[in-house]
């Protein structure tokens, strides 16, 4: 059987299941596989100008045939990613649990920009066809008016820290972990834009192995509810060198957590009806098979 390689998420729970033997426990052979371009730093064009990255998850999905760039026999991206992702048959999208991540759109804390109305024509830092793209559009709906919001693709996670530490943007969408590390260094929430993360695997890996991962994470998220000042410190695993001595994260929530709830074929149609009507991917989903694209 071959190894079973695991993608942290920039959470504490795979951390925890790692660290406390719950992998071995539930008999699985694997490996921590980090994403080699987490941390990755902005990008800048020949002028010095913040650079426009046309890459995100769903690309690193479809270019790897389910893997998330590197070998990843489980990884994660945004519901919305992933859910196109499995439509096409690139992968196959996990549907007995999904996670919520805590976000927001973020200014720094001597911006003039008070309210959600206020971003319209501001450009928002986002990651290209990721989370942030996604839930930024969704957040701002009630507030803005599709054509007024101007989106910002610089990349990365970390990148977008880094864009908003150096004001390059007026705003910046973040979730998770880079959510907490910006509204640690006093950056101030406009509209909250938390989320659901879906969980996606190649069709090659056996559906067995996610079954034995999950059995571990449900146990990983129980030590993390109970007693979350014990586990917190696994952050620092996950935060560039650069941001380490910025943050304290004892100070941090519990960030991630995964709902032990399904993701059903009705929130599958819905989710792909929503990104349609928004013309967010060019290229429309085939005829929706939940049954072939969701392990449910």
């Amino acid at each position: 059987m071959a190894t079973f390689t695991i993608q942290p998420h920039g959470r504490l729970q795979e951390w925890i299941a790692h660290e406390k033997g719950y992998f071995r426990d539930a008999g699985l052979d694997y490996e921590f596989g980090q994403r080699p371009w987490a941390n990755n730093e902005k990008q800048v064009d020949a002028s010095g100008n913040v650079a426009e990255i046309k890459s995100g998850a769903f690309e690193a999905y479809q270019k790897a045939g389910g893997n998330k760039g590197v070998k990843s026999d489980i990884s994660c991206a945004c519901h919305w990613a992933v859910n196109q992702a499995s439509s096409h048959k690139i992968g196959t999208m996990w549907g007995k649990s999904y996670v919520v991540t805590p976000g927001g759109v973020m200014v720094p804390p001597d911006s003039k920009i008070t309210k959600p109305e206020e971003l319209a024509g501001q450009e928002i830092a986002v990651g290209y066809h990721s989370g942030s793209h996604f839930t930024t559009l969704q957040a701002l709906e009630p507030f803005v008016k599709n054509d007024d919001v101007k989106l910002k693709f610089v990349g990365m996670p970390w990148a977008r820290v880094d864009v908003a530490i150096d004001r390059d943007v007026p705003a910046t969408s973040v979730w998770g972990l880079t959510f907490q590390a910006l509204e640690h260094m006093g950056f101030r929430k406009i509209v909250d834009t938390t989320f659901m993360i879906g969980f996606m695997f190649p069709t090659t890996v056996d559906q067995g192995d996610v079954e034995k991962y999950m059995g571990a994470m449900k146990r990983a998220q129980m030590d993390l509810d109970l007693e979350p000042e014990k586990h917190k410190h696994h952050y620092l695993k996950e935060i560039p060198e650069r941001y380490q001595g910025k943050v304290d994260v004892r100070r941090f929530s519990t960030g991630e957590r995964i709902v032990f709830l399904p993701y059903t074929e009705e929130m599958f149609a819905k989710t792909q009806a929503w990104m349609q009507a928004r013309g967010i991917f060019e290229e429309r989903a085939p005829v929706l098979d939940y049954a072939s694209a969701v392990a449910a």
